[in-house]
């Protein structure tokens, strides 16, 4: 039986024992267990490490569909949710679950917002072995991330596009959560992982969401499986909370782009807006830009959204917002048009092939080791990043290489002969050339 106790309005409330015993034993929790649980966590009635024990609980025994929709609306609501009434706009946010190499939303943001659909994006940090928009935009120098609200909406009215971080007043039951779940070993459970995003992303006000699911070696879900019921749950959730919501799955086995670092990735943005760059990150860009676009109702299909974007790109329309982004926020414009303005290090180590052969493999995540080592991630959230270093791919999967020709380039403050040495051994070399493989793959949509 439940321990009971009324609360200040005379409702009945369930003890924080009863409610992890609940859990722990497979039981399901009715929504006002639900509110009543963010309620008492935050008002510190239940503690941080009765909260963990009821996360590693839900890790176990998981969360129906009427549980995570509950903890969603609870976590949402434990804070400041932002309506933006003056952007008239649609107003259309997207989402990547973390990558090698994903530097996308630096690009689709602007290039979006340059067409006339509206990108209130708040963003987060880097942790382990995939970065955050965050970082790489405070590598530009003087980028201000922890805007006020007022600001973010002023600046999404003027422009059309702002990226800040998570404030204190928005979902702050997010924020407690998750350092629990980082240290408690339960950051990998699909449940808590959709509240987790979210109860962040709705709180932007948001008329639509896309959602970039990342699976493979590189990411946080490595079967097409498990991807499939993340993105599936996404899209749901979102929609029963009156938010439309679009999912794709997109591959992670192999870095994204060319560069994984946070200065090296906005090198690597400027040159996608100004249509020089690789053609993942480029592709990538374009489709998930014609999603939020479809999704606005300002493009009937896919193929006319694409266009729209590709027109944005050629003119150097997303570039110049860019430009704006970077100057509202704070930030030194300066690096669009001269990006040597970003931090970089002066020592380089080129890592090359000890072998001739086509490159078949390059492992993401131990490259994302790599580039953690070297300083450009953070293990612990209160780990210091430094946004010069990283890791500068040289060859690409498919290309034929020769010994002794480079295959990465390693941005460093010092030697570092372990990380050449597993950068090389994050190569696969063989003698025939991979067959090739699909960037996006299925898509789930809101009915």
């Amino acid at each position: 039986m439940l321990h009971q106790s009324r609360g200040k309005a005379g409702a009945m409330q369930t003890s924080p024992t009863a409610l992890i015993e609940k859990k722990r034993d497979g039981g399901e929790h009715s929504s006002s267990e639900i509110r009543q649980l963010i309620e008492l966590f935050l008002s510190g009635a239940l503690t941080d490490y009765q909260m963990s024990a009821w996360l590693m609980a839900t890790y176990l025994r998981g969360l129906s569909d009427d549980e995570m929709v509950a903890l969603t609306r609870a976590m949402l609501e434990s804070g400041s949710v932002l309506t933006l009434p003056r952007v008239r706009a649609p107003k259309i946010d997207k989402h990547s679950t973390g990558g090698v190499g994903d530097k996308i939303s630096l690009a689709l943001a602007p290039l979006v917002a340059s067409v006339g659909v509206a990108v209130p994006m708040i963003s987060g940090r880097g942790l382990g072995h995939t970065g955050g928009t965050l970082d790489k935009l405070e590598a530009i120098p003087g980028y201000d991330t922890r805007i006020s609200a007022k600001r973010f909406e002023r600046q999404v009215e003027r422009i059309g596009v702002a990226i800040m971080g998570q404030t204190a007043e928005i979902a702050p039951a997010d924020r407690r959560i998750y350092a629990l779940r980082d240290v408690t070993g339960t950051v990998a459970c699909r449940p808590l992982i959709v509240a987790s995003i979210l109860s962040k992303k709705l709180a932007a006000g948001l008329d639509g969401l896309v959602l970039d699911v990342k699976v493979g070696r590189g990411a946080f879900m490595k079967t097409s499986r498990s991807a499939a019921a993340l993105a599936d749950s996404l899209v749901r959730v979102a929609a029963h909370l009156g938010t439309p919501a679009v999912a794709r799955l997109t591959a992670m086995e192999t870095p994204l782009g060319t560069t994984i670092g946070n200065a090296l990735e906005v090198h690597e943005t400027i040159a996608i807006l100004r249509g020089e760059g690789p053609k993942d990150t480029t592709e990538l860009t374009l489709e998930l830009g014609a999603e939020m676009l479809v999704l606005a109702g300002t493009s009937a299909n896919l193929k006319e959204a694409r266009a729209c974007l590709q027109r944005a790109l050629d003119s150097g329309a997303g570039l110049e917002r860019f430009a704006q982004l970077i100057e509202h926020q704070g930030g030194d414009a300066r690096v669009v048009e001269r990006p040597a303005l970003l931090p970089h290090t002066k020592q380089r180590v080129v890592v090359e092939a000890s072998r001739r052969g086509f490159v078949r493999e390059i492992d993401p995540l131990a490259l994302a080791q790599v580039a953690l080592a070297l300083g450009a991630g953070r293990r612990r959230a209160e780990d210091r990043v430094d946004p010069a270093v990283g890791v500068e791919l040289v060859a690409t999967r498919g290309e034929r290489v020769s010994r002794g020709q480079p295959l990465a380039v390693l941005h460093l403050r010092k030697s570092n002969d372990e990380a050449a040495k597993a950068t090389r051994a994050a190569f696969t070399l063989g003698d025939e050339a991979p067959r090739g493989r699909r960037l996006m793959g299925r898509r789930f949509a809101s009915e």
